[in-house]
């Protein structure tokens, strides 16, 4: 595995204006994202808890509509397929796409299951961010029913034309929407029209075989092999196993303060580390791995080859774990960010 610390600034820069206009799908598991935020003012005479006072409600689009909130706000154009219920938590779901300039009419709503919903409760204090208490999560994650795949893949179908996108980016939270007919149906989708596929797999690698890019955290590499990676080297030889057994091009590996790990199909030393762009400040990782799906696709659609993206979404990623909750980057702030390393 060959290492690599520094960056080439004038190649990730000149990448960066290439990333707007870009049309993408994405294919995901849709949360809405709940914070309630209070100030703990005293314990309860109930229980050994804190109080708080309310200040505050949040509620940002999460889970597979995070990475297509990442892409508009870096300038492309994104489409959101996924499956909401009949409830406000849908109408504020697809009203917070809508204002970031996401299409969402590949939304689909199934009246049997609610919106998946997670409510984190967290205090205010005297740290820079408020600390998360407590966490509800409200929803199914079954697997759609025959006719509510069929009509994913008919939206899938669908946006591919009138869109003339170029790319299809699978957010897999395992939450029941992307099926192996969904999956399938995808690759033959793409194939037929020559999209770049890529996936965020949550460890089900075998369900995206032939995909252009899968991406995964090292745990859920260790789960999906069944052995550690402890080492530079065994996650290389993973990347090579995947790669190979599942007929896919590129697979990246996120890997916390360690940084990414890129493994390129067919390439002689065509295992790359990149350390981490950031471990001295990280606030929250929520939306991290979203962040690094989103750039590294919009990356490869711009033309980038498969280090160069790794290294942009590496230096995105740590933008936003300084952030509290879901967030997003902006080109300028990338650009900024990268001209620190001149």
């Amino acid at each position: 595995m060959s290492a690599s610390h520094a960056l080439n600034v004038n190649t990730l820069e000149g990448l960066l204006d290439s990333l707007a206009g870009q049309s993408l799908i994405v294919l995901g598991d849709v949360f809405l994202d709940e914070y309630v935020v209070g100030r703990a003012e005293r314990l309860s005479r109930e229980a050994p808890v804190p109080v708080l006072e309310f200040r505050a409600r949040r509620r940002v689009p999460g889970g597979g509509a995070n990475p297509a909130m990442n892409a508009a706000a870096l300038g492309a154009k994104a489409s959101q397929i996924g499956v909401v219920g009949d409830d406000s938590e849908a109408a504020s779901v697809r009203d917070l796409l809508a204002g970031a300039g996401v299409d969402v009419s590949g939304l689909i709503t199934d009246p049997s299951r609610p919106t998946i919903t997670k409510t984190r409760i967290v205090a205010e204090g005297e740290q820079r961010f408020p600390q998360q208490l407590a966490r509800v999560d409200r929803g199914s994650r079954e697997p759609l029913t025959e006719a509510m795949q069929a009509w994913v893949i008919a939206e899938i179908r669908r946006l591919t034309v009138e869109k003339k996108t170029a790319a299809i980016l699978c957010s897999d939270y395992r939450a029941g929407l992307i099926t192996q007919a969904v999956a399938d149906a995808v690759r033959d989708v793409a194939t037929g029209h020559r999209l770049l596929l890529t996936a965020d797999t949550q460890g089900e690698l075998d369900k995206y075989g032939g995909f252009g890019l899968v991406k995964c955290n090292r745990a859920e590499a260790e789960a999906f092999l069944g052995r550690r990676l402890a080492s530079d080297d065994d996650v290389a030889q993973a990347m090579n196993e995947v790669s190979e057994q599942l007929d896919i091009g590129t697979v990246l590996i996120t890997r916390g303060a360690q940084g990414v790990s890129v493994g390129v199909r067919g390439v002689d030393g065509g295992c790359t580390h990149i350390p981490a762009a950031n471990v001295s400040e990280v606030y929250d990782v929520t939306g991290a791995g979203d962040t690094v799906i989103a750039v590294a696709t919009l990356a490869l659609m711009a033309g980038a080859d498969p280090v160069t993206a790794a290294r942009l979404a590496n230096v995105a990623a740590g933008l936003v774990v300084r952030r509290w909750g879901n967030a997003v980057v902006t080109r300028d702030e990338l650009r900024e960010e990268i001209g620190k390393h001149r």
